[in-house]
């Protein structure tokens, strides 16, 4: 599949490329990226035919959205696609999040608040740092112990601007599927960033949250399809949900990487490629930090990978029974 090739975001009116880029990199996830870095990447994505942006404002404490926004003010605003995120204000009076792994950010720290007074001031800052006039998806970003304040704050909130044109999309972003599937359930969803919870590493999305997700017409954005790391590089140290890996995941990772390496294929080109092949995905999501790992996964994402990859990884025991395989 092309990265440039496009698909319905749901039931919205929003088409999206099939391979899309992730910013928290560009807000020095984990290690400081330069300016140079950040718009050289996100003009690879670019040139490679990536039409939609996601970004938020705990990524870099605003200072993705704000590169991101630099980048695209020279784009015909109907030419691309933003995704952006509410749910966390950025305050100077607010103490740091432990272990928070942005580095050399504002001086500003995220805040939890999903009010709907928080949410449409969340909004109005996000446009400011992007410096646009509008945004094509909202997300409830990371609402795990704030689930009741989300449904009844932030939901209403999206949905009226919803209702009111101002945007094309509710959604929420996630590193869990439990919560994604109470939300599909009880509101009227268009799409969820699902992060690491269908990759070739771990499908435990795939018996519950995506038949719901078909059913309802609701976009999967397959994201985290590294799973923070261990995906890309299987070693000792490797990261896992942003943490290090468990080593019954690393040794997993490995026997995964083997059945690949059998088959002449990286494994970061089955891993970017795996869960394009749902039919609730119709695009997957991959941060970058640099223009070569922009086109190293646009590559991976293009490349042909032959049937028999996956038939092993079945019969190893290393896919979920069922699923569907590019």
């Amino acid at each position: 599949m092309k990265a440039d090739a496009t698909a319905r975001l749901g039931r919205t009116s929003l088409s999206v490329s099939r391979l899309s880029f992730g910013t928290a990199p560009l807000g020095n996830l984990f290690e400081a990226v330069t300016e140079e870095a950040a718009a050289a990447a996100l003009e690879a994505a670019w040139s490679s035919g990536v039409r939609f942006f996601d970004t938020a404002p705990l990524y870099g404490h605003g200072l993705a959205e704000t590169r991101l926004g630099r980048f695209l003010r020279g784009k015909p605003r109907d030419s691309y696609s933003v995704a952006t995120k509410v749910g966390r204000l950025l305050r100077a009076d607010v103490q740091p999040e432990p272990g928070q792994p942005y580095v050399d950010v504002p001086a500003v720290n995220p805040t939890f608040d999903f009010s709907r007074d928080a949410t449409l001031r969340s909004v109005e800052e996000s446009l400011q740092r992007l410096g646009l006039d509008r945004v094509d998806v909202l997300h409830i970003h990371d609402p795990d112990d704030h689930y009741q304040e989300a449904l009844e704050g932030a939901y209403p909130a999206l949905d009226g601007l919803r209702s009111e044109g101002v945007i094309a999309a509710v959604g929420a972003g996630m590193n869990q599927w439990q919560m994604l599937s109470r939300f599909a359930r009880e509101a009227d969803f268009d799409c969820f960033l699902l992060a690491g919870r269908y990759t070739l590493l771990d499908q435990s999305a795939f018996a519950e949250l995506l038949p719901l997700a078909v059913g309802k017409g609701i976009a999967i954005i397959a994201a985290g399809v590294f799973n923070s790391g261990v995906l890309a590089d299987p070693r000792p140290g490797a990261r896992y949900n942003y943490r290090p890996a468990p080593p019954q995941l690393i040794e997993k990772a490995r026997r995964i990487a083997a059945v690949c390496a059998r088959h002449g294929i990286p494994l970061g080109t089955a891993a970017v490629q795996f869960p394009s092949a749902h039919p609730a995905v119709p695009t997957v999501l991959i941060g970058s930090r640099s223009a070569a790992q922009v086109l190293e996964n646009v590559s991976g994402f293009e490349a042909p990978v032959p049937d028999q990859l996956w038939a092993e990884l079945k019969a190893e025991g290393l896919l979920a029974e069922g699923v569907p395989t590019p």
